[in-house]
């Protein structure tokens, strides 16, 4: 995943959860992942595949919307 990407993901997963009104670790502990998974994802020194990702947002009821842009 290239930088840009990270980044992209870094700020949808920040996104959605101050939507939530959760702090990381609230939203480790909903979703069974470690606070440090999280905290990689948010500052983009992850790679979080698309599983983790769905099963992030599936633990606050939402889903992930993939689609494909032009590079």
């Amino acid at each position: 995943m290239q930088e840009r990407e990270r980044l992209e993901v870094a700020v949808a997963l920040m996104k959605l959860r101050e939507e939530e009104g959760l702090s990381q670790r609230q939203l480790a502990e909903i979703s069974g992942k470690p606070q440090s998974t999280i905290a990689r994802i948010e500052n983009g020194s992850m790679n979080a595949s698309l599983g983790v990702l769905r099963e992030i947002a599936a633990s606050v009821g939402k889903r992930v919307d993939l689609k494909f842009v032009n590079a």
